[in-house]
């Protein structure tokens, strides 16, 4: 049996696709709010890492009401020590289960990270493994960033 946090991720994929492809309408300029004809998103393949850069034009950014906060380092229940934690809304979950966030290198830029989480503590994930302190994750919008890379409901 799928985990409960897995079972409606087809959904939200499905969601999150009609969401980007919705920034495309209505706009002034025939659906395009930049030069180029890549649409609202680009998805850019990484060679070295097999992941993709994801790079939104502004008003598919402000539809989708992406939202960041940075990995931070905190002193945790179960532990005597600073640990990188990260928001749980920042989680990913995989059809396979592993545990994934998007990063934001830049405005408009996203990329998936694998993280490992050892584990959660109210509203907050506790890593083993993930991005550098400071670094800013995805709170609001994850899921349909990862519609977008996958493409799904394209």
């Amino acid at each position: 049996m799928m985990p409960r946090r897995t079972r409606w991720l087809p959904v939200v994929l499905m969601f999150a696709a009609l969401q980007l492809s919705a920034c495309d309408e209505g706009s002034d300029n025939g659906g395009k709010d930049h030069d180029d004809d890549h649409g609202p998103a680009k998805v850019e393949h990484l060679e070295e890492s097999g992941l993709s850069r994801l790079i939104l034009t502004a008003k598919a950014a402000q539809r989708l009401d992406i939202k960041t906060a940075p990995a931070f380092e905190a002193q945790v229940a179960r532990s005597e020590s600073q640990r990188k934690v990260v928001p749980y809304a920042a989680v990913l979950y995989d059809a396979t289960g592993d545990t994934w966030e998007y990063t934001s290198p830049e405005p408009q830029v996203f990329i998936r990270h694998r993280i490992a989480i050892d584990y959660i503590d109210g509203d907050q994930a506790v890593l083993s493994d993930g991005p550098p302190v400071g670094t800013q994750v995805v709170t609001v919008g994850a899921a349909e960033l990862f519609g977008t890379e996958f493409e799904i409901g394209h």
